[in-house]
């Protein structure tokens, strides 16, 4: 009998399975952001829901510490910061909300990494 922790189990496997055919494209993101930290830029991320939560992991992930003692990396979650998100939100719309902060945040040689979900129904 297959229980759904067995069931979780196995979709996991399929994602990382998924995964094997876009290593080239993985690799090109990963040369991309290492030029860009290289030359002084920083990467911007953003979500909504648990997309957020995602974004302000990986985004602690460059600036704390990933697998070695390294100098921290700059790389800001978008909508960390409540009172800008709901200031933006009421004064322009929430469909605005990352527009203003990138206008502000962000410059010419930065990456935006977004993240959503997309059901695959």
């Amino acid at each position: 009998m297959t229980t759904p922790i067995i069931q979780t189990i196995d979709q996991h496997v399929q994602v990382v399975e998924h995964l094997k055919p876009l290593n080239d494209t993985i690799h090109h993101v990963a040369v991309l952001l290492s030029r860009a930290f290289n030359q002084g830029n920083k990467v911007l991320l953003c979500g909504n829901g648990g997309s957020a939560a995602d974004a302000q992991h990986i985004a602690s992930e460059f600036t704390g510490r990933y697998m070695k003692d390294r100098e921290p990396l700059a790389a800001l979650a978008l909508h960390a910061n409540p009172s800008t998100l709901t200031a933006v939100s009421n004064d322009y719309g929430y469909d605005k909300i990352y527009e203003r902060e990138v206008k502000a945040h962000g410059k010419r040689g930065d990456i935006l990494i977004a993240i959503g979900y997309r059901d695959g129904k």
